[in-house]
């Protein structure tokens, strides 16, 4: 039995001093192999970045920790086993492969040879992920020492791919492989951000995402726009008002059929996200605008993080070069993509797409359509024991009350959910100053060890809720 949580909270925070300068110590020597998956030349330092996260993880106390291929780069596995038979299982999802970096890009320093300033971490892959999935190592052995255990309160299981920041395309196919060894009751999504210093957060969703090219094509070539023009169809044109049939003037994609299914936000939800400090303005110059737009009767925070959207990615056709040259282009073409919510399925949005456009393609033009691998939303609701678990345990670490984001963006923790029939929560402890994929990326050290601690009560706060929920 654990003991009272106020002695819980003094063992842990003294554990954790007492090892954080050889935790950091081992952070650096990780963060100064430069896994970046996108770089054929630096496949050889991805798989040296998985021996070493496989080694690190039998050092603090897996009893199983394997590196598993990939036809890309390779995934770690490891697995500890709890004492307890019926104690619940939970899978910590991460990556320990990074973006591109280099001097050159702006960087004050080198950005695989980390630099403490300020009681920052700066490294590419402080904060994406390498800090992030490296706090778990040292937050179950201050579990386990607040607990007098000797195996967490829980079967936990860590999944760390190595091609995150390439696009994870072999992450749904190890998935499905493995979803046996990997099978678990909640899903622990390490790989996120909180909304400010001295706001923690948990977030409780992503957006799922669908992505199209449409390609029209009219006349055999480009031709005379004073011979033909006005009397045979034009692509460009057609494309334009493909691209303005999009939205209606409320600002909902008007393609039939795309909000089938979408699971909408609850008045708490929308009154958790009024809560929070948002800064319109502040938002706003970081986004290098000057207005917000989109759906109406909905707030910004709930347009990028609860509502699907449909956006141009890139537009063209004809002549594009100086001056002018008077023809009916032979072709066009525009990008699309679409963020999708919970209760959005990426299988009947391509179908919806795919009618809606050929609907309005009018006879004379030609079209194709191509879609590209498509991410499924994932949310976890409000009141589930899981999530209610991670609010207590960073409450306690944090001493103060957590609020609730969601995430506008995608990622393959979908593929977790769907496949594994498990909800997916979210552990980070970045900050947006963090600078994901931009130079000199950080990570707040005294964050970093708060997500140590959160860690540290987590385990057996998800095994008491879910004795409880039995």
């Amino acid at each position: 039995m654990s003991q009272s949580v106020d002695s819980d909270v003094s063992v842990v925070r003294t554990y954790i001093d007492s090892h954080r300068a050889a935790f950091l110590d081992d952070l650096v020597e990780w963060l100064r192999i430069p896994s970046v998956s996108a770089q054929p030349e630096h496949a050889t330092d991805v798989r040296r970045s998985a021996d070493w996260l496989a080694a690190k993880l039998r050092e603090t106390g897996f009893p199983t920790a394997e590196v598993w291929e990939t036809p890309g780069a390779p995934a770690v596995f490891a697995e500890w086993p709890s004492a307890d038979a019926d104690a619940p299982t939970v899978l910590i999802y991460g990556h320990h492969d990074v973006q591109p970096a280099a001097r050159e890009d702006g960087w004050d320093t080198e950005p695989f040879d980390p630099v403490i300033r300020a009681n920052r971490l700066h490294a590419r892959g402080a904060a994406d992920d390498k800090g992030q999935v490296f706090f778990h190592t040292l937050g179950v052995r201050a579990h386990l020492a607040a607990t007098g255990r000797t195996a967490p309160a829980v079967h936990l299981k860590m999944l760390i791919e190595g091609e995150e920041e390439s696009g994870s395309p072999h992450f749904r196919t190890l998935v499905e492989a493995q979803a046996e060894r990997i099978a678990a009751d909640a899903v622990i999504v390490s790989d996120t951000g909180m909304w400010a210093e001295d706001t923690p957060t948990v977030c409780t969703g992503m957006r799922g995402l669908a992505e199209c090219e449409i390609q029209l094509y009219g006349p055999d070539q480009d031709i005379h726009s004073g011979s033909f023009g006005g009397a045979v169809p034009n692509p460009a044109t057609e494309i334009a008002r493909l691209v303005a049939a999009l939205h209606d003037e409320h600002g909902r994609v008007a393609i039939p059929g795309f909000y089938d299914g979408v699971i909408e936000l609850t008045d708490r939800e929308r009154e958790l996200f009024a809560e929070l400090p948002f800064d319109e303005e502040r938002w706003l110059r970081t986004a290098k605008s000057t207005a917000t737009c989109g759906e109406a009767g909905h707030t910004t925070l709930e347009r990028i993080w609860a509502r699907p959207t449909a956006e141009v990615n890139g537009i063209g056709g004809g002549y594009q070069g100086a001056g002018s040259k008077t023809i009916i282009p032979s072709s066009a073409m525009v990008k699309l993509s679409f963020r999708l919510v919970a209760g959005q399925n990426p299988d009947h949005i391509e179908k919806a797409v795919t009618a809606w456009a050929a609907e309005r393609i009018p006879a004379g033009i030609r079209h194709e359509i191509t879609f590209s691998g498509s991410t499924r939303p994932c949310l976890t609701p409000l009141d589930h024991p899981a999530l209610q678990s991670v609010v207590r345990a960073m409450g306690r670490a944090f001493q103060q009350p957590i609020r609730h984001t969601r995430e506008g963006g995608s990622g393959p923790a979908a593929d977790l959910q769907e496949v594994l029939d498990a909800p997916v929560l979210f552990l980070g402890i970045s900050v947006p100053s963090d600078g994901w994929h931009a130079p000199n990326e950080k990570v707040e050290l005294d964050l970093l060890f708060k997500g140590v601690e959160t860690s540290a009560y987590l385990w057996a706060e998800l095994a008491e809720s879910t004795h409880e929920a039995h």
